[in-house]
């Protein structure tokens, strides 16, 4: 017997950073016969273009947002036998995750909806943590009585919406009002723990951190089967940007960017690798090294007053212009010649471990230090003289080494987000920077 069609309703709004994760894990389904509906209240980031990178069915367009509002409106222009919601900042755990709430809900005639499990992210807070781990237990459940139902990974029979739709007046516990209906009817709901996304938030509000941390340490300590989500870079786009004016400078066989490109290269993340240049002999030698440049950069921006932010705004609008979106954007100088094999990679596992917004590529600096204002004068900056115990950490960002982020920021005109991850990098050599032919000759003696 065919599979019956599922219509899975995803509401978004600025969801860039996790709409791709989320239906690339629902695409990648086993059960095949399903379509995508996307209800978006406007988002103002590329949350819709990057869906348009997907076989979605349709995109509806909500002014005023309400959740039961939306999921009514998408279920309205749904052609499935079910329907499933999903949050757009959950990932399903596996493949069988679709499978899995179909199979529940068939299990019997009685059941009007099933919801699965919901399990936290590695840099979920510790109060998320506690809130989805004691919610979401390893147990199946039939709820005659309970009304629980959560429609962040839910499945339920179109009929039945039909004559029971979701409240479009309350502005939160639509599928728990749903839910008590159902249970008035003397239907059911199941839990279904098989059925599992990754959820970064939490369902509560947050209490005392110092009992919350408490709780969840003993919680990851003795749950069985206990796990975190983490994000797999293999499962991302990511793309390194390289920025140059003119012409590269040679170091004995081979020239700076090719040494950076071959960095890029050695990557196990990198998907595709740019360099924003505005000299054709340059873009030239780039696409001989395996690079992309799909565009020669103007000589207006390589004035000596254009920043680098301004810089990478252009050449981002230039690649995503062209129907290219990507998850991270490494930031790579050419002036780095002696770049770690591995900083790059560890660089994207850290933001992406850590939840960082960016990281840059660092190094401790534990000497005097000095800044000097415009009319010449010394200011000191670090504590003075004290044993290197007691001083504190000063840290030079070393950004042209390396700096991972997300293009959301590059887009505004900035480097960088808030939430910043300083990365130190401990080999010496690494942040030995050349910038003219008289350091280049110091290069090939090292080399």
């Amino acid at each position: 017997m065919k599979n019956k069609k599922v219509s899975i309703i995803i509401r978004t709004k600025n969801e860039e950073r996790w709409i791709g994760r989320c239906l690339k894990s629902i695409f990648e389904q086993d059960y095949k016969n399903f379509e995508v509906i996307i209800v978006d209240n406007y988002s103002t980031d590329k949350t819709l273009a990057i869906s348009k990178t997907f076989p979605i069915k349709k995109i509806i367009k909500i002014k005023k947002y309400l959740p039961g509002k939306s999921l009514n409106l998408g279920i309205k222009n749904s052609s499935g036998f079910y329907v499933a919601c999903i949050s757009s900042h959950c990932v399903a755990v596996n493949n069988k995750w679709l499978s899995y709430l179909v199979k529940s809900i068939e299990s019997n005639k009685k059941c009007a909806g099933v919801y699965g499990r919901q399990e936290p992210m590695s840099f979920s807070s510790a109060s998320d943590k506690r809130d989805l781990l004691i919610t979401f237990g390893l147990d199946k459940k039939i709820q005659k009585k309970d009304s629980f139902f959560h429609n962040a990974n839910s499945l339920i029979k179109k009929q039945i919406w039909k004559t029971l739709p979701f409240d479009e007046k309350t502005t939160n516990i639509e599928d728990r009002m749903w839910a008590q209906e159902i249970i008035k009817k003397k239907l059911f709901l199941i839990y279904q723990p098989k059925a599992s996304v990754f959820h970064h938030h939490g369902i509560h509000h947050e209490n005392e951190k110092k009992r919350l941390d408490s709780t969840v340490n003993i919680i990851e300590k003795n749950i069985q089967n206990y796990k975190s989500g983490k994000v797999n870079p293999k499962k991302l786009k990511i793309a390194a940007i390289i920025p140059i004016k003119g012409n590269t400078i040679l170091l004995k066989n081979k020239t700076l960017l090719e040494h950076t490109i071959n960095a890029a290269k050695k990557s196990k993340f990198i998907n595709k690798i740019f360099v924003s240049t505005d000299s054709k002999t340059t873009a030239n030698l780039a696409k001989k090294n395996g690079a992309s440049c799909p565009f020669i950069r103007p000589k207006e921006m390589s004035a000596s007053h254009v920043s680098l932010e301004s810089v990478y705004k252009f050449s981002l609008k230039k690649i995503e212009n062209k129907g290219e979106y990507f998850d991270l954007i490494v930031h790579l100088e050419e002036t780095f010649p002696f770049r770690p094999d591995n900083l790059i990679d560890e660089m994207i596992n850290y933001l992406l471990n850590k939840n960082f917004d960016s990281v840059i590529a660092s190094k401790k600096e534990p000497g005097w230090m000095w800044t000097e204002s415009s009319s010449g004068s010394l200011k000191r900056i670090d504590s003075g003289d004290v044993p290197r115990l007691f001083k504190e950490k000063t840290y030079v960002g070393l950004k042209g080494l390396c700096c991972v982020t997300y293009p959301e920021y590059y887009r505004t005109g900035n480097l960088i987000g808030k939430n910043v991850g300083l990365y130190d990098v401990q080999n010496p050599l690494a942040s030995f920077e050349v910038r003219s032919k008289k350091l280049a000759k110091i290069v090939k003696h090292i080399l």
